[in-house]
């Protein structure tokens, strides 16, 4: 026999809104019915007007305060309890023990709009709603309130008092500003509906707050009453709009404010909270919303000074709210509430129409098998890195380009910027100054007054400044100081520079500039968040695009709406393995691996950068320029590349000729040096000596002849001091013999071809180099500099880089015991490079990983780099071949290619399309189209001996090579 169970009506009608629009559909209604009626039939009275009560409690209070508390739970049943401030394990802990002792499990209750971080340490801050609403994707809106509602559910809470559908109208409001969507109703209702979808996907209740609508008015409801001075038709199409719209979405529950809305509610002073024609008249009957109802908090004085204790509890029932929050006094509202039972003020019909709907909320989010929060690995499942991919992909999604006069943003045409950094604000801007500088070099200018700025800024083209406050709560200070708003006008009017204000504050803060006539650039970071500070620096630099529009108003200049789209231009971005598909847990295994190499002696320090998807993912430096030394190895280190060089220096310029006709690949070493024709080099080809299929010697010993019968450098070749006879130096009070260099090309000429085909060569390169340099008329390093590394803002990146840097920025290479007799340092290892002065075609180049990676990235997106096209993509992939794959020489033209068969200079796991090279002093690199990696590994294994070939054997560089591609995640 089937018994029918008989539904109160309006409990029919609480489940059809529950299961409609709405991700949190309870699949079995019966049994959710069953439950709450069972609850509801076992209750006195007194547990009954219990469940309408949430009340307040800090997990840092005292332990008489918190038992308190528990006290009410265990004798009072109280419905719920909302946390304040306090830690997520305290949190846990008391909500355990409070659900321990409570006959029906409680509704757990926090504020956290913006996270869990909006009332407890120790927890994730996201974007506040006024940088949502900057986004135009709302998929993005719905994973950041997604990962709030993981998080609230990780932490046993239950309903999280969000989202904020205030349309904030009103730029002085002191109490909402950052916590609402902006101005814009369709687009405060977009991002709410967004919201909401999010985080009812994670299993937690939502609340849209503050109906009928806080943003209008300059009064804090927490001090004193607001009056909303709206007309009827206003409030319908502008503040009820997201209310209305996001209800539709599955909204669990409106939270109704306290507010004056004359007209709404005829009786002067009478707060909304209070007023059944606002919450049963407009909120249930004409909204027809059916979901939770609950008051704002009772004890903010807009509304706990207007009746007595429990009185002001009643008069918020009667007008029609479910859920009363933080009452002042639960015993006295209790007892109110009982007497007005009694007396027939509050009939059992409404009683249960909100205690059932409590009842029902508790179902909906799993409370009839109520679990115990785990306490093991709290704060690690609430602070998981999968935040920060969330953030920033918010922050670069928000990010608004308002103004960009002549498409200033992204810099282009880096080698003829010279560029300043002004910091504004009472907050740090240490970590965009630096964000920038990972790009070109950015100096940051201090001054007392404007005339001190005039005088530091004239000899700039490009000002940036940043102006940074304080990134704490959305409730801080926002607006530019006198001086600042002064010396910002005065600035901007400098005619020997173009200016862009980078704001990390509320986008309000505009409204006091008095104009952006002479302003070139405006971007909108919203917060002063570190991620927020890295993401503007990229947006400027052009390594992520632009598409964020202003939530609200900022200025006449810039209504609600406006947003320059800016397009990327493929420099490298910054971000975590997370957002590119790999694991951080599994990089790890790079520092072990390192870490092995430091402890094994392999080296005394190293630099290990990875790239993915045109973001650096891991940039890290480890031990110390020498054993001995105490300053440690940081990403400004210089290293000295070795062969690198050749990819990085004489191949981008033989690539350049080649496509300017000047070069071609079947050009024969006595086309490029006449004085060969007569050599077994004569037809040794360019494609041929760049794979090292031409039976070149591997190299030779220029160093030697140069020696004396003691094996001390000759005075017949070497002066200590410079000369127009001695002008290459080659060490310190070391230079060589200007007639020497005839002499290298004489014996290169006079060697004979070997017998096997494949020998990796220096050789080759020295012919390379003579003929650029006699192409061109200019040397070989002047050359390359101007072509690619001023325009990719290459700041360090350089031969003989004691010319430009203090020796303590470079890494040694040796203690030279055979040739210079010397600590090597800031001159080539290299000694056929050191006796061309430095600057060889086959070494000679130092720089940092950061740098190389550029140059590698440029090579991966097919010769274009920051706005700049540099070779076509064809020539990359001409170059980028292995031509004698067949005769078993693995080798593009110029680049190293993998193996063929089981070793080689990979770790056998990239793909065939890949390339790169390595150095004898401890340096490599590789690129791989395939997966989008860039990798440099560089270190100074030659320190102190070159001897030393524990690297080598070891094959680290190549492991770790295999640890990245481990850490993929499939």
């Amino acid at each position: 026999m089937r018994i029918k169970l008989q539904l109160p009506l309006f409990l029919l009608v609480c489940l059809q809104t529950f299961g409609q629009s709405n991700p949190l559909i309870v699949k079995d209604s019966l049994a959710q019915m069953a439950w709450v009626e069972n609850q509801y039939a076992n209750m006195s009275l007194q547990e009954k007007v219990g469940q309408l009560f949430m009340v307040s409690v800090a997990s840092n209070q005292s332990k008489a305060a918190t038992d308190k508390v528990k006290n009410l739970v265990e004798e009072q049943g109280i419905g719920g309890v909302i946390f304040l401030v306090g830690g997520p394990l305290r949190q846990a802990k008391l909500t355990n023990e409070y659900q321990s002792v409570s006959k029906v499990p409680l509704l757990i209750g926090s504020d956290a709009e913006w996270g869990m971080a909006m009332r407890l340490d120790s927890t994730y801050a996201f974007p506040w709603n006024m940088t949502l609403g900057a986004i135009r994707d709302s998929t993005i809106v719905e994973k950041v309130g997604n990962q709030i509602g993981k998080h609230a559910k990780r932490l046993g809470v239950h309903i999280n008092f969000a989202p904020d559908l205030d349309v904030n109208n009103n730029p002085e409001n002191p109490i909402i500003g950052n916590r609402s969507f902006g101005e814009n109703p369709e687009n405060v209702a977009k991002k709410g509906r967004a919201f909401v979808r999010g985080m009812e996907k994670a299993g937690v209740l939502t609340s849209g707050k503050h109906f009928p609508g806080h943003g209008d008015t300059a009064t804090d409801s927490h001090k004193s009453l607001p009056i909303i001075t709206s007309s009827v038709e206003r409030l319908d199409s502008i503040e009820l709009y997201p209310f209305k719209k996001t209800m539709e979405a599955g909204l669990s529950s409106t939270m109704v404010a306290h507010l004056e809305v004359p007209s709404l509610e005829s009786r002067e002073g009478h707060p909304s909270t209070l007023s059944k024609s606002i919450v049963t008249g407009v909120l249930k009957n004409q909204l027809g919303f059916k979901g939770l109802v609950i008051t704002d908090a009772l004890n903010m004085k807009a509304v706990s000074e207007f009746a007595p204790e429990g009185k002001v509890e009643l008069e918020a029932f009667l007008a029609g709210n479910d859920l009363l929050l933080m009452p002042e006094n639960v015993l006295k509202a209790k007892e109110t509430f009982v007497q007005a039972y009694d007396e027939g003020l509050i009939t059992e019909e409404r009683l249960a129409e909100s205690v059932k709907k409590i009842l029902m909320a508790k179902y909906k989010v799993g409370l009839y098998d109520y679990k115990a929060v785990d306490l093991k690995n709290l704060y690690e499942d609430l602070n998981g890195l999968e935040n920060d991919v969330i953030y920033e992909e918010a922050i670069e999604a928000a990010i608004t380009v308002a103004k960009n006069n002549f498409s200033l943003m992204p810099i282009k045409k880096l080698d003829n910027k010279k560029i300043a950094y002004v910091h504004f604000g009472d907050d740090p801007g240490t970590t965009f100054h630096e964000s920038m500088n990972k790009y070109y070099k950015v100096t940051h200018i201090k001054a007392k007054d404007i005339a001190q700025y005039k005088k530091e800024l004239a000899n700039y083209n490009l000002v940036i400044i940043g102006f940074h406050k304080d990134n704490s709560s959305p409730w801080k200070g926002y607006k530019f100081s006198k001086n600042e708003l002064f010396w910002l006008e005065e600035i901007s009017r400098l005619r020997t520079s173009n200016t862009i204000l980078a704001l990390f504050a509320r986008p309000y803060a505009l409204l006091d500039v008095l104009n952006f006539d002479t302003m070139d650039g405006v971007v909108v970071g919203y917060q002063n968040s570190k991620i927020a500070q890295e993401k503007v620096a990229e947006v400027i630099f052009g390594a992520i695009g632009a598409t964020g529009k202003l939530p609200v108003s900022a200025h006449n200049e810039f209504p609600v709406g406006t947003g320059v789209d800016v397009e990327p231009i493929q420099r490298l971005g910054y971000s975590i393995p997370e957002r590119v598909g790999m694991s951080s847990e599994l990089l790890a295994e790079v520092d072990t691996l390192v870490q092995h190499g430091l402890d094994s002696l392999m080296f005394p320090g190293a630099q290990v950068l990875i790239a993915r998807k045109g973001k650096v993912i891991y940039n890290k430096s480890f031990g110390h320029p020498t054993y001995n030394s105490e300053e440690k190895v940081t990403e400004e280190s210089i290293y000295d590349l070795a062969s690198l060089t050749k990819i990085l220096s004489t191949l981008p310029m033989i690539m350049k000729m080649e496509e300017e006709g000047k070069i071609a690949l079947n050009d024969t070493f006595k086309d490029l040096i006449p004085a060969y024709a007569d050599t077994e080099l004569k037809d040794v080809s360019v494609l041929k000596a760049l794979s090292h299929y031409g039976r070149l010697p591997s190299w030779i010993a220029f160093y030697l002849d140069t020696l004396d019968k003691d094996r001390k450098p000759s005075t017949e070749f070497y002066s200590p001091n410079p000369s127009e006879a001695f002008p290459y130096k080659v060490a310190e009070h070391l230079y060589l013999t200007r007639a020497y260099k005839d002499s290298i090309y004489n014996r290169i000429g006079r060697q004979s071809l070997k017998s096997n085909r494949y020998r990796y060569s220096d050789v080759g390169y020295y012919v390379f180099k003579e003929y650029i340099e006699k192409t061109y008329s200019r040397p070989i390093d002047e050359l390359v500099n101007e072509f690619l590394y001023r325009p990719m803002g290459l700041q360090r990146t350089t031969f003989n880089p004691l010319k430009k840097f203090p020796k303590t920025e470079i890494v040694p290479s040796e203690e030279d015991d055979y040739y210079r007799y010397q600590t090597v340092q800031g001159y080539v290892h290299d000694m056929g490079a050191a006796m061309q002065g430095g600057v060889g075609g086959h070494a000679g180049l130092f720089s940092t990983a950061n740098e190389i990676a550029k140059i590698m990235q440029m090579y991966l997106q097919g010769g274009y780099y920051g706005g700049e096209r540099f070779f076509n993509a064809r020539t990359v992939k001409r170059f980028n071949t292995c031509y004698f794959c067949n005769k078993n020489v693995r080798r593009g033209v110029g680049f190293d290619k993998p193996q063929l068969e089981d070793s080689g200079p990979t770790c056998g796991c990239v793909s065939r399309k890949s390339f790169g090279h390595s150095g004898f002093t401890g340096t490599y690199t590789w690129a791989d189209p395939d997966e989008e990696i860039v990798y440099v590994f560089l270190s100074n294994r030659t320190y102190p001996s070159a001897t030393n070939t524990l690297l080598i054997k070891s094959g680290l560089r190549t492991r770790i090579q295999q640890a990245i591609y481990d850490s993929i995640i499939n």
